[in-house]
């Protein structure tokens, strides 16, 4: 099952486009996404005897699929490569920052870049469909809704102001970017072993797979939840892999003009237009 934001409104796709939740079941689940997530499970088992008018896949009317995070957070130094090309030791636990909600944006459009060192990140996100308890590292992706595509867009000065100021320098509007579809766990061949990457105006520069994180899934997800509560719709970038600008010899930053595209296994293709600030 494949769940989107189309309008404000939870959508799953189907053959030529998608088709409205709410519609489909009568009312009993949505519209919202936030409903849709909460009941991510029934609507898992419902999906493939839904039935309703096919609607056309407009890119300017989809937004996040989880447009209301009670919680945004992110996992740094998550993949090995990407430790090894910044010379740096693997952590021995999860390295967890928060983006901040108003970063957040859908699939596709604009993403405006406040300076000359911005950077992208390709990431994996889990987005929680139901209440996290006495997590496990057996039960732990039970806890997950599905996974979609995000960018940590991050400026790299801001970041790493004050001593490393991670929650500002990700956190400019548009700089956590996820979508367009949340792909349910069933769907996925093999949990351990996701693709994902990006390119920055057609030339791919982050390609790489989930099993070259330092802490998988499970690993992660009891980490956290030894000491947070998660909730559904809440959402985790679960770190980038090699390749960042920041990480090149010499340094590659992202320019206005340029085509960002984004894509985690088969969530479908983010793609943005950087563009500079309005005076």
């Amino acid at each position: 099952m494949r769940l989107g934001n189309l309008d404000g409104r939870g959508v799953l796709a189907v053959e030529g486009g998608a088709i409205d939740i709410a519609e489909a079941t009568g009312g009993r689940i949505g519209p919202d996404l936030q409903s849709c997530i909460e009941a991510f499970a029934e609507l898992a088992e419902l999906a493939p005897t839904l039935t309703g008018p096919v609607l056309e896949l407009d890119e300017t009317r989809m937004g996040p699929p989880s447009p209301k995070p009670g919680q945004i957070i992110a996992i740094g130094m998550n993949y090995r490569e990407h430790a090894r090309e910044m010379n740096l030791v693997l952590p021995e636990i999860p390295a967890a920052f928060a983006k901040f909600r108003s970063a957040l944006t859908g699939p596709y459009g604009d993403i405006t870049l406040p300076s000359g060192h911005c950077d992208h990140e390709v990431e994996m996100v889990l987005v929680i469909g139901r209440t996290t308890e006495s997590v496990t590292l057996d039960n732990a992706w039970s806890f997950v809704a599905g996974v979609t595509a995000g960018e940590d867009i991050s400026d790299r000065e801001v970041q790493m102001a004050a001593g490393r100021q991670f929650a500002l320098g990700k956190s400019f509007p548009g700089f956590a970017p996820i979508g367009p579809w949340i792909v349910s766990t069933d769907e996925i061949e093999d949990l351990s072993n996701i693709p994902l990457g990006c390119a920055v105006d057609g030339v791919v520069v982050q390609d790489a797979h989930t099993s070259d994180m330092v802490f998988a899934v499970p690993e992660l997800l009891t980490a956290l939840c030894a000491i947070i509560t998660l909730e559904p719709g809440d959402i985790i970038f679960t770190g980038s892999p090699a390749g960042a600008g920041s990480s090149a010899t010499p340094q590659r930053f992202l320019n206005p003009g340029e085509m960002l595209t984004t894509w985690v296994g088969t969530s479908g293709e983010m793609r943005h237009r950087l563009v500079a600030p309005t005076s």
